[in-house]
């Protein structure tokens, strides 16, 4: 990301950033990709809210990056592929392969996340959505990879030590515990908006 990096949610300013990463994006062996910190892959990465809960996933062991086992998630998403054509397709696609619900939701942007703190968020950028169940069934997919249901933010809480460093801080700045980093779109003289 270069000199104007950002740790947390860039929630405004992501014209510039979307359309380098629609121009110029490619696609690349994911081996090659997931140790080296000179690129950036880009996920897709959807946090789901039913009434004021989020939809609370448990990585186990039998997903395959291991940095991530044992993990809590609010994120559902992955690595865009080949046949997903863009970041709509691939949110989509993970969105039918890891959750079973008779439903798609309206997936609305959130912002970009950065985190070049872990050694998974060095190589990797998030196009951070939410979507809302609004009390419609959703339930894991992939059983022996993941554990997931709707939880208060106090049960969120109680497991923040436990979950990604992207989780953490998503669920930050959509609670408001953390402002995040707000600009405004290049020429709109305002700034995004705080709560979500």
């Amino acid at each position: 990301m270069g000199p104007r990096a950002w740790r947390g949610i860039l929630s405004g300013g992501t014209g510039p950033y979307l359309k380098a990463i629609a121009a110029a994006g490619r696609f690349e062996p994911r081996a090659a990709m997931e140790r080296d910190p000179a690129y950036k892959q880009v996920i897709p990465y959807l946090v789901l809210r039913d009434r004021g809960r989020y939809f609370l996933m448990r990585r186990t062991r039998a997903g395959g990056d291991e940095r991530l086992h044992e993990r809590f998630s609010i994120g559902v998403g992955g690595h865009v592929n080949p046949g997903d054509v863009d970041l709509a397709g691939g949110l989509t696609r993970e969105w039918s392969e890891e959750l079973a619900a008779d439903f798609v939701p309206e997936f609305r942007l959130l912002g970009l996340l950065n985190d070049d703190e872990t050694d998974v968020g060095r190589v990797h950028l998030g196009v951070v959505y939410l979507a809302e169940a609004a009390g419609r069934s959703v339930a894991v997919r992939e059983t022996h990879k993941l554990d997931g249901r709707f939880v208060a933010p106090a049960a969120l809480l109680a497991v923040y030590d436990r979950m990604e460093s992207w989780s953490q801080l998503v669920f930050d700045f959509v609670s408001g515990r953390a402002a995040g980093v707000r600009g405004a779109e290049p020429g709109s003289g305002r700034e995004a908006p705080h709560r979500y």
